[in-house]
Protein backbone atom coordinates (compact mmCIF):
# COMPACT_ATOMS: atom_id res chain seq x y z
CA UNK A 1 0.00 0.00 0.00
CA UNK A 2 2.95 2.27 0.85
CA UNK A 3 4.42 1.83 -2.45
CA UNK A 4 0.92 3.73 -4.16
CA UNK A 5 0.76 5.92 -1.76
CA UNK A 6 2.73 8.26 -3.97
CA UNK A 7 0.47 7.72 -7.18
CA UNK A 8 -2.35 7.73 -5.34
CA UNK A 9 -1.09 10.99 -4.01
CA UNK A 10 -0.45 12.56 -7.03
CA UNK A 11 -4.15 11.48 -8.64
CA UNK A 12 -6.05 12.19 -5.72
CA UNK A 13 -3.99 16.34 -6.05
CA UNK A 14 -4.36 16.05 -9.50
CA UNK A 15 -7.80 15.30 -9.97
CA UNK A 16 -8.48 18.27 -7.57
CA UNK A 17 -6.40 20.36 -9.36
CA UNK A 18 -8.13 19.39 -12.11
CA UNK A 19 -11.50 20.18 -10.51
CA UNK A 20 -10.01 23.47 -8.89
CA UNK A 21 -9.12 24.41 -12.68
CA UNK A 22 -12.53 23.78 -13.70
CA UNK A 23 -14.48 25.44 -10.81
CA UNK A 24 -12.38 29.08 -11.49
CA UNK A 25 -13.04 28.62 -15.64
CA UNK A 26 -16.57 28.35 -14.90
CA UNK A 27 -16.35 31.51 -12.29
CA UNK A 28 -14.69 33.68 -15.00
CA UNK A 29 -17.47 32.97 -16.97
CA UNK A 30 -20.12 33.98 -14.83
CA UNK A 31 -18.26 36.87 -13.91
CA UNK A 32 -17.81 37.88 -17.76
CA UNK A 33 -21.77 37.23 -18.52
CA UNK A 34 -21.90 39.52 -15.67
CA UNK A 35 -20.49 42.69 -16.47
CA UNK A 36 -21.83 41.73 -20.34
CA UNK A 37 -24.80 41.95 -18.94
CA UNK A 38 -24.41 45.35 -16.99
CA UNK A 39 -23.00 47.19 -20.60
CA UNK A 40 -26.10 46.03 -21.61
CA UNK A 41 -28.11 47.28 -19.26
CA UNK A 42 -26.53 50.35 -19.31
CA UNK A 43 -26.77 50.26 -23.48
CA UNK A 44 -30.58 50.09 -23.01
CA UNK A 45 -31.34 52.56 -20.74
CA UNK A 46 -29.10 55.42 -22.51
CA UNK A 47 -31.54 54.31 -25.79
CA UNK A 48 -34.77 54.46 -23.86
CA UNK A 49 -33.70 57.74 -22.26
CA UNK A 50 -32.43 59.62 -25.73
CA UNK A 51 -35.79 58.35 -27.16
CA UNK A 52 -37.66 59.95 -24.28
CA UNK A 53 -35.44 63.26 -24.88
CA UNK A 54 -37.12 63.17 -28.91
CA UNK A 55 -40.19 61.89 -28.18
CA UNK A 56 -40.30 65.19 -25.18
CA UNK A 57 -39.70 67.18 -28.61
CA UNK A 58 -43.14 66.65 -30.13
CA UNK A 59 -44.74 67.47 -26.65
CA UNK A 60 -43.32 70.29 -26.39
CA UNK A 61 -44.13 71.40 -30.32
CA UNK A 62 -47.53 70.27 -28.75
CA UNK A 63 -47.75 72.37 -26.08
CA UNK A 64 -46.21 75.67 -28.58
CA UNK A 65 -49.39 74.78 -30.79
CA UNK A 66 -51.98 74.68 -28.04
CA UNK A 67 -50.84 78.08 -26.78
CA UNK A 68 -51.60 79.84 -30.09
CA UNK A 69 -54.94 77.48 -30.48
CA UNK A 70 -53.69 75.89 -33.18
CA UNK A 71 -52.92 78.80 -35.69
CA UNK A 72 -49.19 78.93 -35.86
CA UNK A 73 -47.61 80.81 -39.47
CA UNK A 74 -44.83 79.80 -41.35
CA UNK A 75 -42.12 82.87 -39.61
CA UNK A 76 -43.68 81.08 -36.06
CA UNK A 77 -43.26 77.80 -36.77
CA UNK A 78 -39.64 78.94 -38.44
CA UNK A 79 -38.22 80.98 -35.01
CA UNK A 80 -39.28 77.94 -33.09
CA UNK A 81 -37.39 75.42 -34.65
CA UNK A 82 -34.53 77.68 -34.44
CA UNK A 83 -34.99 77.77 -30.44
CA UNK A 84 -34.74 74.25 -31.08
CA UNK A 85 -30.61 73.62 -31.21
CA UNK A 86 -31.29 70.63 -33.45
CA UNK A 87 -27.89 70.40 -34.29
CA UNK A 88 -26.76 70.21 -30.68
CA UNK A 89 -29.63 68.58 -28.84
CA UNK A 90 -31.58 66.34 -31.20
CA UNK A 91 -28.96 64.37 -33.75
CA UNK A 92 -30.89 62.39 -35.98
CA UNK A 93 -34.21 64.88 -36.31
CA UNK A 94 -34.68 64.98 -40.33
CA UNK A 95 -37.53 66.94 -40.23
CA UNK A 96 -40.03 68.86 -37.68
CA UNK A 97 -43.81 69.54 -39.22
CA UNK A 98 -47.41 70.14 -39.18
CA UNK A 99 -50.45 68.21 -40.66
CA UNK A 100 -53.58 69.26 -41.51
CA UNK A 101 -57.17 67.14 -41.44
CA UNK A 102 -58.57 67.69 -44.48
CA UNK A 103 -61.88 66.35 -45.01
CA UNK A 104 -63.92 66.12 -48.75
CA UNK A 105 -64.54 69.48 -49.67
CA UNK A 106 -61.64 71.50 -47.39
CA UNK A 107 -59.12 70.86 -50.11
CA UNK A 108 -59.25 74.16 -51.66
CA UNK A 109 -58.73 76.08 -48.49
CA UNK A 110 -55.59 73.89 -47.65
CA UNK A 111 -54.48 74.69 -50.97
CA UNK A 112 -54.63 78.42 -50.09
CA UNK A 113 -52.98 78.31 -47.27
CA UNK A 114 -50.64 76.57 -48.85
CA UNK A 115 -50.04 79.58 -51.42
CA UNK A 116 -50.15 82.47 -49.04
CA UNK A 117 -47.47 80.81 -46.72
CA UNK A 118 -44.82 79.48 -49.49
CA UNK A 119 -46.46 81.34 -52.16
CA UNK A 120 -46.57 77.73 -53.91
CA UNK A 121 -49.44 75.89 -56.10
CA UNK A 122 -50.35 72.32 -54.92
CA UNK A 123 -52.76 70.32 -55.70
CA UNK A 124 -54.40 67.76 -52.90
CA UNK A 125 -55.68 64.80 -54.20
CA UNK A 126 -59.61 64.40 -54.03
CA UNK A 127 -59.77 60.17 -53.60
CA UNK A 128 -63.03 59.39 -52.88
CA UNK A 129 -61.78 55.92 -50.81
CA UNK A 130 -60.37 57.93 -48.01
CA UNK A 131 -62.47 60.20 -45.56
CA UNK A 132 -59.56 62.28 -44.71
CA UNK A 133 -56.81 63.40 -45.51
CA UNK A 134 -53.07 64.83 -43.97
CA UNK A 135 -51.32 67.18 -46.55
CA UNK A 136 -47.87 68.92 -45.23
CA UNK A 137 -48.21 72.85 -43.93
CA UNK A 138 -45.75 73.45 -41.98
CA UNK A 139 -42.16 71.67 -42.07
CA UNK A 140 -38.74 72.61 -41.32
CA UNK A 141 -35.98 72.39 -42.08
CA UNK A 142 -37.51 73.62 -45.21
CA UNK A 143 -34.39 73.54 -48.08
CA UNK A 144 -34.22 72.80 -51.91
CA UNK A 145 -34.60 69.24 -51.39
CA UNK A 146 -37.66 69.33 -49.13
CA UNK A 147 -39.57 72.16 -50.32
CA UNK A 148 -40.95 69.71 -53.01
CA UNK A 149 -42.68 67.70 -50.03
CA UNK A 150 -44.94 70.90 -49.28
CA UNK A 151 -48.65 69.77 -49.56
CA UNK A 152 -48.05 66.16 -50.18
CA UNK A 153 -50.33 64.27 -48.76
CA UNK A 154 -48.93 61.81 -45.94
CA UNK A 155 -52.30 59.87 -45.50
CA UNK A 156 -51.57 57.77 -48.99
CA UNK A 157 -49.08 56.17 -47.15
CA UNK A 158 -50.32 52.99 -44.98
CA UNK A 159 -48.07 52.52 -42.64
CA UNK A 160 -48.31 56.64 -41.84
CA UNK A 161 -51.94 56.44 -41.52
CA UNK A 162 -52.14 53.59 -39.51
CA UNK A 163 -50.11 55.78 -36.81
CA UNK A 164 -52.19 59.03 -37.11
CA UNK A 165 -55.33 56.87 -37.08
CA UNK A 166 -53.53 54.94 -33.42
CA UNK A 167 -52.68 58.71 -32.39
CA UNK A 168 -56.12 59.94 -32.99
CA UNK A 169 -57.67 56.69 -31.06
CA UNK A 170 -55.88 57.62 -27.96
CA UNK A 171 -53.99 60.85 -28.14
CA UNK A 172 -50.72 59.37 -27.71
CA UNK A 173 -47.20 59.06 -29.18
CA UNK A 174 -47.08 56.89 -32.17
CA UNK A 175 -44.50 55.97 -34.67
CA UNK A 176 -44.68 54.77 -37.62
CA UNK A 177 -41.77 52.03 -37.20
CA UNK A 178 -39.18 51.44 -39.88
CA UNK A 179 -39.01 53.87 -42.82
CA UNK A 180 -36.76 53.97 -45.50
CA UNK A 181 -36.06 57.69 -45.51
CA UNK A 182 -34.26 60.59 -47.83
CA UNK A 183 -31.54 61.60 -45.39
CA UNK A 184 -31.52 65.21 -47.87
CA UNK A 185 -35.21 66.30 -47.35
CA UNK A 186 -37.88 64.30 -45.50
CA UNK A 187 -39.33 60.72 -45.51
CA UNK A 188 -40.61 59.91 -49.02
CA UNK A 189 -39.06 56.67 -50.27
CA UNK A 190 -36.62 57.17 -53.47
CA UNK A 191 -34.66 54.26 -55.28
CA UNK A 192 -31.13 55.76 -53.51
CA UNK A 193 -29.17 57.20 -51.19
CA UNK A 194 -32.43 55.92 -48.65
CA UNK A 195 -31.14 55.35 -44.88
CA UNK A 196 -33.27 53.64 -42.08
CA UNK A 197 -35.44 55.83 -40.11
CA UNK A 198 -38.97 56.16 -38.45
CA UNK A 199 -41.44 58.88 -37.83
CA UNK A 200 -43.31 60.13 -34.50
CA UNK A 201 -46.77 61.80 -34.94
CA UNK A 202 -48.66 63.54 -32.31
CA UNK A 203 -52.21 64.53 -32.67
CA UNK A 204 -53.52 67.92 -32.16
CA UNK A 205 -56.96 68.16 -30.96
CA UNK A 206 -59.19 70.92 -32.21
CA UNK A 207 -60.33 72.93 -29.06
CA UNK A 208 -63.85 73.93 -30.73
CA UNK A 209 -64.89 69.62 -31.36
CA UNK A 210 -62.77 68.31 -28.14
CA UNK A 211 -66.11 67.17 -26.94
CA UNK A 212 -66.88 65.20 -30.13
CA UNK A 213 -67.19 61.35 -30.29
CA UNK A 214 -65.97 61.33 -33.76
CA UNK A 215 -62.03 61.40 -33.06
CA UNK A 216 -61.58 63.20 -37.13
CA UNK A 217 -63.83 65.55 -36.24
CA UNK A 218 -62.23 66.70 -32.61
CA UNK A 219 -58.71 66.42 -34.51
CA UNK A 220 -57.13 69.50 -36.09
CA UNK A 221 -54.27 67.94 -37.55
CA UNK A 222 -51.16 66.22 -36.23
CA UNK A 223 -47.56 67.04 -35.56
CA UNK A 224 -44.88 65.06 -36.75
CA UNK A 225 -41.28 64.67 -36.04
CA UNK A 226 -38.47 62.29 -39.08
CA UNK A 227 -36.00 60.86 -37.55
CA UNK A 228 -32.53 58.72 -38.83
CA UNK A 229 -31.98 55.90 -36.70
CA UNK A 230 -28.09 55.75 -37.05
CA UNK A 231 -27.11 59.07 -36.00
CA UNK A 232 -29.96 58.72 -33.10
CA UNK A 233 -27.94 55.47 -31.96
CA UNK A 234 -24.53 56.61 -32.60
CA UNK A 235 -24.75 59.74 -30.19
CA UNK A 236 -25.33 56.94 -27.50
CA UNK A 237 -22.75 54.88 -28.16
CA UNK A 238 -20.49 58.14 -28.41
CA UNK A 239 -21.29 59.04 -25.12
CA UNK A 240 -18.85 58.71 -22.43
CA UNK A 241 -17.59 55.87 -20.91
CA UNK A 242 -17.63 54.03 -24.08
CA UNK A 243 -19.92 51.03 -23.95
CA UNK A 244 -17.93 47.56 -25.28
CA UNK A 245 -21.47 46.15 -27.17
CA UNK A 246 -22.39 45.80 -30.73
CA UNK A 247 -26.03 46.36 -31.17
CA UNK A 248 -28.71 45.72 -33.71
CA UNK A 249 -32.02 47.37 -33.47
CA UNK A 250 -34.79 45.90 -35.27
CA UNK A 251 -38.33 46.97 -35.75
CA UNK A 252 -40.82 44.54 -33.75
CA UNK A 253 -39.12 40.99 -35.17
CA UNK A 254 -35.64 40.17 -36.05
CA UNK A 255 -35.63 40.04 -39.36
CA UNK A 256 -33.15 41.57 -42.32
CA UNK A 257 -36.12 43.80 -43.29
CA UNK A 258 -36.67 45.32 -40.51
CA UNK A 259 -33.18 46.50 -39.70
CA UNK A 260 -33.18 50.05 -38.08
CA UNK A 261 -29.60 50.14 -36.55
CA UNK A 262 -25.84 47.79 -36.58
CA UNK A 263 -23.17 49.07 -34.73
CA UNK A 264 -19.75 49.82 -37.33
CA UNK A 265 -18.09 48.08 -34.24
CA UNK A 266 -18.10 44.25 -35.35
CA UNK A 267 -19.37 41.57 -32.41
CA UNK A 268 -16.74 38.91 -31.92
CA UNK A 269 -18.60 35.84 -31.02
CA UNK A 270 -15.64 34.24 -29.32
CA UNK A 271 -16.95 35.12 -25.99
CA UNK A 272 -20.12 33.24 -26.39
CA UNK A 273 -22.26 36.19 -25.25
CA UNK A 274 -25.64 37.87 -26.04
CA UNK A 275 -28.54 39.46 -24.99
CA UNK A 276 -31.93 40.52 -26.39
CA UNK A 277 -33.97 43.33 -24.94
CA UNK A 278 -37.59 44.64 -25.80
CA UNK A 279 -38.14 48.56 -25.69
CA UNK A 280 -41.41 50.20 -25.92
CA UNK A 281 -41.00 53.42 -28.47
CA UNK A 282 -44.34 55.33 -29.18
CA UNK A 283 -46.42 52.36 -29.21
CA UNK A 284 -44.26 50.06 -30.87
CA UNK A 285 -41.75 47.43 -29.89
CA UNK A 286 -38.57 47.11 -30.83
CA UNK A 287 -36.32 44.40 -30.63
CA UNK A 288 -32.92 45.47 -29.12
CA UNK A 289 -29.71 42.42 -29.78
CA UNK A 290 -26.80 43.19 -27.91
CA UNK A 291 -23.29 41.28 -28.23
CA UNK A 292 -19.70 41.98 -26.93
CA UNK A 293 -17.04 43.67 -29.03
CA UNK A 294 -12.87 43.21 -29.09
CA UNK A 295 -13.12 46.07 -26.44
CA UNK A 296 -14.91 43.89 -23.83
CA UNK A 297 -12.57 42.32 -21.46
CA UNK A 298 -13.13 39.08 -19.51
CA UNK A 299 -12.79 40.07 -15.74
CA UNK A 300 -10.05 37.04 -15.65
CA UNK A 301 -8.23 35.57 -18.84
CA UNK A 302 -8.66 31.46 -19.34
CA UNK A 303 -5.03 31.20 -18.94
CA UNK A 304 -5.57 31.78 -15.00
CA UNK A 305 -7.27 28.33 -14.84
CA UNK A 306 -4.64 26.94 -16.86
CA UNK A 307 -2.05 28.26 -14.63
CA UNK A 308 -3.80 27.11 -10.81
CA UNK A 309 -3.98 24.08 -12.00
CA UNK A 310 -0.49 23.20 -13.05
CA UNK A 311 -0.10 24.96 -9.51
CA UNK A 312 -2.17 22.43 -7.80
CA UNK A 313 -0.25 19.94 -9.59
CA UNK A 314 3.17 21.02 -8.18
CA UNK A 315 1.69 20.57 -4.44
CA UNK A 316 1.32 17.16 -4.64
CA UNK A 317 1.84 15.55 -1.53
CA UNK A 318 -0.08 18.64 0.45
CA UNK A 319 -3.89 17.73 -0.03
CA UNK A 320 -4.47 19.72 2.99
CA UNK A 321 -3.08 22.89 1.47
CA UNK A 322 -5.22 22.45 -1.84
CA UNK A 323 -8.45 21.63 0.03
CA UNK A 324 -7.74 24.99 2.14
CA UNK A 325 -7.16 26.36 -1.60
CA UNK A 326 -10.46 25.11 -2.57
CA UNK A 327 -12.29 26.64 0.14
CA UNK A 328 -10.84 30.08 -0.12
CA UNK A 329 -11.52 30.35 -4.00
CA UNK A 330 -15.14 29.25 -3.47
CA UNK A 331 -15.54 31.75 -1.03
CA UNK A 332 -13.44 34.47 -3.23
CA UNK A 333 -15.74 33.41 -6.23
CA UNK A 334 -19.18 33.84 -3.85
CA UNK A 335 -17.91 36.97 -2.43
CA UNK A 336 -17.14 38.56 -5.78
CA UNK A 337 -21.08 37.12 -7.21
CA UNK A 338 -22.35 38.76 -4.43
CA UNK A 339 -20.56 41.97 -4.89
CA UNK A 340 -21.44 41.93 -8.77
CA UNK A 341 -25.26 41.01 -8.08
CA UNK A 342 -25.28 44.34 -5.38
CA UNK A 343 -23.70 46.71 -7.54
CA UNK A 344 -25.99 45.92 -10.28
CA UNK A 345 -28.72 46.05 -7.92
CA UNK A 346 -27.81 49.34 -6.71
CA UNK A 347 -27.25 50.17 -11.05
CA UNK A 348 -31.18 49.39 -11.16
CA UNK A 349 -32.27 51.88 -8.57
CA UNK A 350 -30.14 54.29 -9.92
CA UNK A 351 -31.58 53.74 -13.17
CA UNK A 352 -34.89 53.65 -12.01
CA UNK A 353 -34.46 57.22 -10.46
CA UNK A 354 -32.51 58.73 -13.49
CA UNK A 355 -35.82 57.73 -15.40
CA UNK A 356 -37.92 59.35 -12.79
CA UNK A 357 -35.98 62.52 -12.77
CA UNK A 358 -36.04 62.59 -16.65
CA UNK A 359 -40.06 62.43 -16.65
CA UNK A 360 -40.08 64.96 -13.21
CA UNK A 361 -37.90 67.69 -15.75
CA UNK A 362 -39.75 66.86 -18.71
CA UNK A 363 -43.10 67.55 -16.65
CA UNK A 364 -41.57 70.90 -14.90
CA UNK A 365 -40.50 71.81 -19.17
CA UNK A 366 -43.72 71.06 -20.37
CA UNK A 367 -45.32 73.11 -17.42
CA UNK A 368 -43.24 75.51 -17.89
CA UNK A 369 -43.37 76.21 -21.41
CA UNK A 370 -47.62 76.39 -21.48
CA UNK A 371 -47.59 79.23 -19.12
CA UNK A 372 -44.71 80.78 -20.38
CA UNK A 373 -46.31 80.64 -23.90
CA UNK A 374 -49.30 81.60 -22.35
CA UNK A 375 -48.20 85.01 -20.95
CA UNK A 376 -45.72 85.86 -23.50
CA UNK A 377 -46.91 88.65 -26.04
CA UNK A 378 -45.30 87.15 -29.12
CA UNK A 379 -43.16 84.46 -30.05
CA UNK A 380 -39.71 86.55 -29.20
CA UNK A 381 -40.64 86.91 -25.94
CA UNK A 382 -41.77 83.38 -25.76
CA UNK A 383 -38.32 82.58 -26.90
CA UNK A 384 -36.56 84.27 -24.61
CA UNK A 385 -38.40 83.70 -21.39
CA UNK A 386 -38.34 79.80 -22.16
CA UNK A 387 -35.03 79.55 -23.01
CA UNK A 388 -33.66 81.58 -19.94
CA UNK A 389 -35.94 79.34 -17.58
CA UNK A 390 -34.54 76.49 -19.20
CA UNK A 391 -30.98 77.70 -18.70
CA UNK A 392 -31.80 78.13 -15.19
CA UNK A 393 -32.89 74.85 -14.66
CA UNK A 394 -29.81 73.09 -16.50
CA UNK A 395 -27.82 74.95 -14.19
CA UNK A 396 -29.28 73.93 -10.96
CA UNK A 397 -29.10 70.35 -12.89
CA UNK A 398 -25.11 70.73 -13.64
CA UNK A 399 -24.44 71.76 -10.08
CA UNK A 400 -26.04 68.21 -8.86
CA UNK A 401 -24.58 66.28 -11.89
CA UNK A 402 -21.11 67.30 -10.49
CA UNK A 403 -22.06 66.34 -6.53
CA UNK A 404 -21.74 62.54 -6.08
CA UNK A 405 -24.10 63.41 -3.00
CA UNK A 406 -26.69 64.95 -5.74
CA UNK A 407 -26.65 68.03 -3.46
CA UNK A 408 -25.56 71.73 -4.01
CA UNK A 409 -24.21 74.93 -1.88
CA UNK A 410 -26.35 77.57 -1.61
CA UNK A 411 -24.13 80.45 -2.19
CA UNK A 412 -22.67 78.73 -5.33
CA UNK A 413 -26.36 78.47 -6.46
CA UNK A 414 -26.89 81.73 -6.33
CA UNK A 415 -23.73 82.99 -7.80
CA UNK A 416 -24.44 80.63 -11.04
CA UNK A 417 -28.32 82.03 -11.48
CA UNK A 418 -27.50 85.21 -10.61
CA UNK A 419 -24.22 85.32 -13.10
CA UNK A 420 -26.55 84.60 -15.41
CA UNK A 421 -28.57 87.26 -15.43
CA UNK A 422 -25.57 89.98 -14.32
CA UNK A 423 -22.84 88.80 -15.70
CA UNK A 424 -19.95 87.02 -14.23
CA UNK A 425 -18.55 90.25 -12.57
CA UNK A 426 -20.25 89.96 -9.55
CA UNK A 427 -19.19 92.09 -6.21
CA UNK A 428 -17.68 90.27 -3.57
CA UNK A 429 -20.41 91.80 -0.64
CA UNK A 430 -23.08 90.88 -2.86
CA UNK A 431 -23.15 87.52 -0.98
CA UNK A 432 -22.96 86.77 2.79
CA UNK A 433 -23.62 83.64 4.95
CA UNK A 434 -22.82 80.24 6.33
CA UNK A 435 -22.35 77.05 4.07
CA UNK A 436 -25.58 75.20 3.78
CA UNK A 437 -26.34 72.30 1.45
CA UNK A 438 -28.80 71.90 -0.84
CA UNK A 439 -30.87 68.55 -1.65
CA UNK A 440 -32.13 67.71 -5.30
CA UNK A 441 -35.47 69.14 -4.44
CA UNK A 442 -34.41 72.63 -2.88
CA UNK A 443 -31.72 73.08 -5.58
CA UNK A 444 -34.17 72.79 -8.74
CA UNK A 445 -36.86 75.07 -6.56
CA UNK A 446 -34.31 77.73 -5.35
CA UNK A 447 -32.48 77.96 -8.56
CA UNK A 448 -35.89 79.15 -10.25
CA UNK A 449 -36.45 81.56 -7.97
CA UNK A 450 -33.41 82.83 -8.00
CA UNK A 451 -33.40 83.32 -11.64
CA UNK A 452 -36.99 84.94 -11.42
CA UNK A 453 -35.95 87.37 -8.66
CA UNK A 454 -32.79 88.54 -10.42
CA UNK A 455 -34.66 89.08 -13.73
CA UNK A 456 -37.30 90.97 -11.87
CA UNK A 457 -34.36 92.56 -10.18
CA UNK A 458 -32.51 93.34 -13.48
CA UNK A 459 -36.21 94.61 -15.34
CA UNK A 460 -37.40 96.73 -12.48
CA UNK A 461 -35.34 97.55 -9.34
CA UNK A 462 -32.24 99.52 -9.14
CA UNK A 463 -30.18 96.20 -9.25
CA UNK A 464 -30.93 97.03 -13.43
CA UNK A 465 -28.31 100.32 -13.14
CA UNK A 466 -25.88 98.69 -10.97
CA UNK A 467 -25.43 95.08 -9.54
CA UNK A 468 -24.13 96.50 -6.01
CA UNK A 469 -27.75 97.78 -5.53
CA UNK A 470 -28.62 94.49 -4.62
CA UNK A 471 -27.56 92.41 -1.51
CA UNK A 472 -28.54 88.78 -0.64
CA UNK A 473 -27.72 87.08 2.82
CA UNK A 474 -28.63 84.10 4.90
CA UNK A 475 -28.39 82.25 8.25
CA UNK A 476 -29.42 79.06 9.53
CA UNK A 477 -32.08 79.03 12.72
CA UNK A 478 -32.40 76.69 15.59
CA UNK A 479 -31.93 73.36 16.55
CA UNK A 480 -31.63 69.87 14.75
CA UNK A 481 -34.96 69.08 12.97
CA UNK A 482 -37.03 72.31 13.58
CA UNK A 483 -33.85 74.31 12.24
CA UNK A 484 -34.98 77.29 9.58
CA UNK A 485 -33.22 78.45 6.40
CA UNK A 486 -33.86 82.39 6.30
CA UNK A 487 -32.92 84.45 3.67
CA UNK A 488 -33.35 88.34 2.85
CA UNK A 489 -32.91 89.01 -0.94
CA UNK A 490 -32.57 93.18 -0.52
CA UNK A 491 -32.60 95.90 -3.49
CA UNK A 492 -31.67 99.51 -2.44
CA UNK A 493 -31.69 102.73 -4.51
CA UNK A 494 -33.26 105.78 -5.77
CA UNK A 495 -35.77 103.67 -7.34
CA UNK A 496 -39.38 103.49 -5.14
CA UNK A 497 -40.68 100.12 -5.86
CA UNK A 498 -44.57 99.50 -5.61
CA UNK A 499 -46.24 96.30 -5.48
CA UNK A 500 -47.66 95.55 -8.56
CA UNK A 501 -51.70 95.34 -9.73
CA UNK A 502 -51.48 91.81 -11.65
CA UNK A 503 -49.53 89.01 -10.45
CA UNK A 504 -47.39 87.28 -13.50
CA UNK A 505 -46.26 84.14 -13.93
CA UNK A 506 -42.98 84.62 -12.37
CA UNK A 507 -44.75 86.13 -9.23
CA UNK A 508 -46.46 83.09 -9.52
CA UNK A 509 -44.04 80.45 -10.00
CA UNK A 510 -41.58 81.91 -6.94
CA UNK A 511 -44.68 81.54 -5.00
CA UNK A 512 -45.15 77.84 -5.79
CA UNK A 513 -41.71 76.78 -5.17
CA UNK A 514 -41.60 78.45 -1.91
CA UNK A 515 -44.87 77.88 -0.29
CA UNK A 516 -45.94 74.66 -2.30
CA UNK A 517 -42.97 72.16 -3.31
CA UNK A 518 -40.17 73.50 -0.07
CA UNK A 519 -43.42 74.31 2.41
CA UNK A 520 -41.96 77.58 3.09
CA UNK A 521 -42.80 81.31 3.49
CA UNK A 522 -42.12 84.13 1.13
CA UNK A 523 -43.11 87.73 2.27
CA UNK A 524 -42.95 91.17 -0.23
CA UNK A 525 -42.11 94.46 1.25
CA UNK A 526 -42.34 97.46 -1.02
CA UNK A 527 -40.85 100.81 -0.22
CA UNK A 528 -39.36 103.97 -1.24
CA UNK A 529 -35.76 102.71 -1.65
CA UNK A 530 -36.57 99.40 -3.25
CA UNK A 531 -37.30 96.07 -2.04
CA UNK A 532 -37.15 93.32 0.48
CA UNK A 533 -37.98 89.81 -0.32
CA UNK A 534 -37.92 87.38 2.97
CA UNK A 535 -37.90 83.72 2.44
CA UNK A 536 -38.02 81.23 5.09
CA UNK A 537 -37.77 77.33 4.56
CA UNK A 538 -37.96 74.36 6.81
CA UNK A 539 -34.02 72.91 6.48
CA UNK A 540 -32.43 69.87 7.74
CA UNK A 541 -29.01 68.82 6.25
Amino acid sequence: MKKFFPTIAFVAVALASLVLAGFAYFASRDAARIKFEAAADDAVSRIESRLDLHMSLLRATEAFFSARSGDVSRAEFENFYKTLDVDGNLAGLLGLGYLKLVKPGEEAAAEQEIRHAYGLNRTISTARDFPWRAPIMLLEPLNKEGEPYIGFDVSTDPAMRMAMEQAMADNALHTSGLRMLDPGSNWKDKPDAMVAGFVIFARLRSEDMVQSKDPAAATKGFLYAVFRARDVFDVVLAKTPLLPVNIEAYDQSIAPDNLLFRSEDPPVHGFGLKTVRMIEVAGRSWTVVLRPTAKFTEPSSPFVPVVLGLFGLLLAGTIAMIARYQERAFDAASQLHEATEKSLLEKDLMLQEMRHRIKNSIARVLAISRQTAAHSADLKDFSNSFSARLQSMAASQDMLTRSRRQQADLGDLLRVELSQVFGKDLPDDLLSGPQVTLDETMTQALGLTFHELATNALKYGEAGNSVGALKVCWVVEGKGRERTLALNWTEAGKTKLEAPTKTGFGTRLIDMNITRELRGTIEREFRNNGLRVRIRLPYSS
